[in-house]
This record gives C-alpha cells, sequence and structure tokens, in this order.
C-alpha cells in the first residue's frame, strides 16, 4: 500500500514539473540595426529580458560564429519575473562593409533563443 502511494505522489509531482518552464521575454527587438562605425571600432548592444516563466531561468551556453563577438550575460538563475540582459560585443578590426551576426542562447527554457545584429563597418582608408 505505501509504494502504491509513493507511485502516485511521484507520477503526480512530475506531471506538475512537466507544465513547469523558464521563458524569455525581450523588452525589445531580437535583430537590430546598429547603424555605420570605422574599422577597428569596439560595438556593444544590451539586449534586455525578463523570465516570463515560472521556473528560474539558467543561460546556460552561447554560441557564435566568429571569434570578433563575445557575450556577455547573468550566470546566476534569473528568477521568474525578474529582469536581466545579455550584452553582446563586436569588434569590427579587420571587418568592412555589412556584417549580420547571429548569437544562440542556450538555457533551460522550452526554445533556443537566438538574438541577432547587423552594421556596416568603412574600410580604413590605405
Amino acid at each position: 500500500m505505501r509504494l502504491y502511494f509513493a507511485i502516485i505522489f511521484i507520477a503526480l509531482n512530475s506531471a506538475f514539473g512537466f507544465c513547469q518552464s523558464a521563458e524569455f521575454h525581450f523588452l525589445d527587438k531580437t535583430t537590430v540595426k546598429l547603424g555605420k562605425f570605422k574599422e577597428g571600432d569596439k560595438v556593444s548592444h544590451t539586449f534586455t529580458f525578463t523570465n516570463s516563466g515560472d521556473i528560474p531561468l539558467l543561460i546556460s551556453a552561447t554560441k557564435v560564429s566568429c571569434t570578433c563577438t563575445t557575450i556577455d550575460f547573468n550566470r546566476q538563475p534569473i528568477l521568474p519575473g525578474d529582469t536581466s540582459t545579455i550584452t553582446i560585443h563586436f569588434d569590427t578590426n579587420g571587418k568592412y562593409f555589412w556584417q549580420d551576426r547571429v548569437v544562440y542562447i542556450e538555457s533551460n527554457a522550452k526554445k533556443e533563443e537566438k538574438l541577432r545584429f547587423k552594421l556596416y563597418v568603412e574600410p580604413k582608408e590605405d
């Protein structure tokens, strides 16, 4: 009989856990156009978001296609209803003309988030 109640308890506890998730809610657009810059400039942009889910949001990793892009983010759990930021830094050195970068955010949210920024880099004059 105890085993029966233990199984029911575990099943109900698991069922309630499946309904809970963390969720990004970005306060602005997730794709931004940053404008024109000169080659060699360092550019930064901050994306602000809220955890609109019902469990703490944990960002586990970020992926970018180029070492010219670095990301700063809160490595601590973001509680439901709390706001945090992700800042992207882009080094234009050796880059020129239109640049279009995508940053993938891995977390415990239901889906992988994608942040994108575009900018124009004017080449150095020789």
